[in-house]
C-alpha cells in the first residue's frame, strides 16, 4: 500500500516526506494507522549516525494509532483498537522469558539494524528497500509492528498524546518506579530536565519522595520541573551542582538519575550521592566516553551505578499504570507536549534540539 513517510536518506540531513510503499502485515504483525508520533533524542542519534542505523530509513519510535488490519495468528488486538507502539523484542531469549524484554538478547538488532524479526524489511521507495526502526517506523501515516510491541490503551484518552509513553516517558518514569523504587520521604536528584528527566521527576513526586532536586542549564525547564514536583532546582551553569545538592540535603541524595547523556554528568550524579546511594544511567553518552568515576568513592560510600533501558518496563503492564496516574492528575505528562503538523517535522526537531519544546509530537492528520 502507498503511505506517506518522513525518510532519512543520509547522515544528518533533514527529513523528507515522501510517498513510499509499505508491505502487508505478515504472521504475528499488525497494520496501524498512525495518528501521532513523538520525537525522541534517539531518533536524532539514528539520523546523525551516532548509532549505525542503516540508511535510508523511516525513523520514529513513539507511535500511537488505530489498528487497521491484523496478520495471521494475531489475537491480542483487532481492527479499531487504539494502540501505542513500543520497543521491539524477540520474546524467546533468556532475558525475555525471565521477564526482562528491555534487555532482549536481540534488542539492538531488532531496534537499530533496520530489519524486522524475520530479517526482512517492510518499506520500499521504488525498487529501494528502506530500513525499519524500533520495529515500527512511526514517522509515517501507517506502520507495521509485531503484536508483541503493540499495546492497547483506553479510548477515553487523547490518542495523539500517548505515543511518547512508548519510549521517553516510560524510560524516565520507569527508571524511578521500576528500578530505583525510592522510599516515601527519600531524596533524589535528576540530572537533565528534558522529557525523560521531567518524567522521572513526576514519578518521584507521585511515589512521595521528600526532596526532589532538578538539575539543568535552562531556567525555563527548571521552572517547569518545579511545577511538576521538584522541591529544589539547580542551574548547573550558575552553581556547582554537587555542592548545591549536598547543601540542600545535608550530605547527599539517596538516589540520582542521569538523563542527559553528556560526558561528565554521570560523575556529578555519583558524587552527589550519600552513603548507600544509587544512581541510574539513562541518557546514552557518546560511544567511548570515559566518565572517570572515583572507584574509591564507590567502595567507601557503598554507592551503586546501574544502567536502565526503556525504564525496565513491561509495556502492557506499565503503560496503563502511567495512564491511570495521568487520569488521577498525578502524572501530568501533557504539560511536556507541543503538537506539530507532519509537514513541520524538521521544525519540531529544531525546537527540541534548542530546548524550546520539551516533547514534540507530530500529528499525521
Amino acid at each position: 500500500m502507498e503511505i506517506r513517510a518522513a525518510v532519512t536518506s543520509s547522515k544528518g540531513e533533514d527529513f523528507h516526506i515522501e510517498t513510499i510503499q509499505l508491505d502487508e502485515p505478515k504472521r504475528g504483525e499488525v497494520l496501524i494507522r498512525i495518528v501521532a508520533c513523538g520525537i525522541c533524542h534517539t531518533d536524532m542519534v539514528a539520523r546523525d549516525q551516532e548509532y549505525p542505523v542503516p540508511l535510508p530509513a523511516v525513523l520514529g519510535h513513539e507511535g500511537a494509532g488505530v489498528v487497521e488490519k491484523v496478520g495471521e495468528g494475531v489475537s491480542y488486538v483487532q481492527p479499531g483498537d487504539h494502540v501505542v507502539l513500543g520497543y521491539a523484542y524477540c520474546g524467546k531469549c533468556r532475558s525475555c522469558l525471565s521477564g526482562h524484554p528491555f534487555v532482549c538478547e536481540r534488542f539492538f538488532e531488532l531496534n537499530f539494524c533496520g530489519i524486522m524479526e524475520d530479517g526482512t524489511k517492510r518499506h520500499h521507495r521504488l525498487e529501494q528497500e528502506l530500513s525499519n526502526f524500533f520495529g515500527q517506523s512511526s514517522f509515517a501515516t501507517y506502520a507495521i509492528a509485531n503484536e508483541r510491541n503493540v499495546f492497547k490503551v483506553d479510548k477515553d484518552v487523547d490518542l495523539a498524546l500517548l505515543g511518547p509513553l512508548g519510549c521517553g516517558i516510560q524510560t524516565g518514569a520507569g527508571a524511578v518506579l521500576n528500578r530505583l523504587k525510592p522510599e516515601a520521604g527519600s531524596s533524589i536528584a535528576v540530572f537533565g530536565a528534558g522529557a525523560v528527566g521531567l518524567s522521572a521527576i513526576m514519578a518521584a513526586n507521585a511515589i512521595g519522595c521528600g526532596i526532589i532536586v532538578a538539575v539543568d542549564v535552562h531556567d525555563h525547564r527548571l521552572e517547569l520541573a518545579k511545577e511538576l514536583g521538584a522541591t529544589h532546582v539547580v542551574n548547573a551553569i550558575k552553581v556547582n551542582p554537587v555542592e548545591e545538592i549536598k547543601n540542600i540535603t545535608g550530605g547527599g541524595v539517596n538516589y540520582a538519575a542521569e538523563t542527559a547523556g553528556r560526558p561528565g554528568i554521570l560523575r556529578q550524579a555519583v558524587d552527589s550521592l550519600t552513603f548507600f546511594g544509587k544512581v541510574v544511567q539513562i541518557g546514552a553518552p557518546p560511544l567511548g566516553t570515559d566518565e572517570k568515576i572515583d572507584t574509591n568513592d564507590l567502595l567507601l560510600f557503598n554507592k551503586t551505578i546501574t544502567g536502565v533501558v526503556e525504564g525496565d518496563s513491561i509495556q502492557r503492564i506499565f503503560i496503563p499504570q502511567l495512564i491511570n496516574l495521568y487520569k488521577q492528575g498525578r502524572f501530568p505528562f501533557d504539560k511536556l507536549v507541543k503538537f506539530y503538523k507532519f509537514e513541520d517535522i524538521n521544525q519540531a526537531v529544531k525546537d527540541s534540539h534548542t530546548g524550546k519544546t520539551i516533547k514534540p509530537i507530530i500529528k499525521m492528520e
